[in-house]
């Protein structure tokens, strides 16, 4: 029998390693060069709003200080990601954490009538 979407899931929940604090994903970053090496980076659910700020406005390095293990920032710059390589980190960070980027649902709708009577 075929496993289920959520066995999956599970399952790659379960090779992420977690660092010894618990406070850190272990997630791939591809270089420029095509080198890949395995960085620390708070999960998704952590990274502060000036951090999304960071990414928004285009400063990768800024946004990498603030999500990385301070002992893994000169791994990113010795690796010099390309942007295509910073999006597959920030969604496969986002998608390890069970938070997916840019997929808010938004506010619910009030279920109260705002039609006036």
């Amino acid at each position: 029998m075929p496993a289920t979407k959520d066995q999956i899931e599970a399952a790659r929940a379960q090779e992420t390693e977690v660092d010894t604090e618990g406070e850190f994903l272990t997630v791939p970053l591809a270089g420029y060069d095509g080198v890949t090496k395995d960085v620390r980076v708070l999960p998704a659910t952590r990274w502060r709003a000036s951090a999304f700020r960071a990414l928004n406005s285009g400063d990768i390095d800024g946004f990498m200080e603030i999500v990385l293990h301070e002992d893994d920032y000169e791994i990113y710059e010795d690796l010099d990601p390309t942007g295509e390589g910073i999006g597959k980190f920030a969604e496969e960070a986002s998608r390890l954490s069970g938070e997916a980027l840019g997929k808010s649902s938004g506010p619910s709708r009030s279920s109260r009538s705002t039609r006036k009577r």
